[in-house]
């Protein structure tokens, strides 16, 4: 079942002060657009979810961030892919940038991560280029998405079912398009950690 915006219906009595303690990991490389990084992770942390940067690279090192084609701010990696386990974590991020997601998906290791959180029925939110791990994963087939609409035809071709709206939620798959789509597709993945919370789900240690 999909739907273009409404993530999370029928909250009840969830606020978002319940999402204090989840946790979200954030996939990514050199080359990820940043601002697909910074203004979800600005907002989760502000909803008191506690996020984690994961690169391939070993924590500690830098990722280049990109502004469009400009290089941006590096950001530091909290957690090798080699050290991360689906099982600590809510959700998956996984930012754009052409760059980032063309070389994730060249990665059995990131393959598999982004496969575990679909497997384990865990939200995993897409945005841009984000999606595009999706097909190697095979998660993009039969499900609902966006994405930049420059990848849509390989989308399609792994069986997707593309559309252009600012954000489609499809079960726990969550995209959207571009950076002007963020403060829709923060409000999705919100939500969606929501409903999480409201079935009672363990956030875990808070420390």
């Amino acid at each position: 079942m999909t739907n273009i915006v409404n993530a999370g219906d029928h909250l009840d009595l969830v606020s978002e002060k319940d999402l204090i303690g989840r946790r979200v990991a954030v996939l990514m490389t050199d080359g990820v657009e940043q601002v697909e990084y910074t203004g979800p992770r600005s907002f989760l942390e502000g909803k008191g979810v506690r996020v984690t940067l994961i690169s391939p690279k070993g924590a500690g090192e830098e990722v280049q961030g990109m502004n469009h084609d400009q290089p941006g701010n590096k950001f530091k990696v909290e957690l090798s892919l080699s050290q991360a386990n689906e099982a600590d974590f809510d959700a998956l991020l996984l930012p754009g940038g052409e760059e980032n997601p063309k070389k994730l998906r060249q990665i059995p290791e990131a393959i598999a991560f982004i496969k575990a959180f679909d497997d384990a029925d865990k939200p995993i939110a897409a945005i841009c280029h984000g999606p595009w791990p999706l097909i190697e994963a095979g998660i993009a087939e039969s499900k609902h998405l966006t994405s930049y609409p420059a990848i849509q035809d390989d989308l399609k071709a792994a069986g997707a079912e593309w559309t252009d709206d600012e954000v489609v939620v499809d079960g726990k798959l969550i995209t959207s398009r571009k950076p002007d789509d963020i403060p829709a597709f923060n409000d999705a993945l919100m939500k969606e950690l929501m409903v999480i919370q409201q079935a009672g789900a363990d956030p875990g240690p808070t420390s």
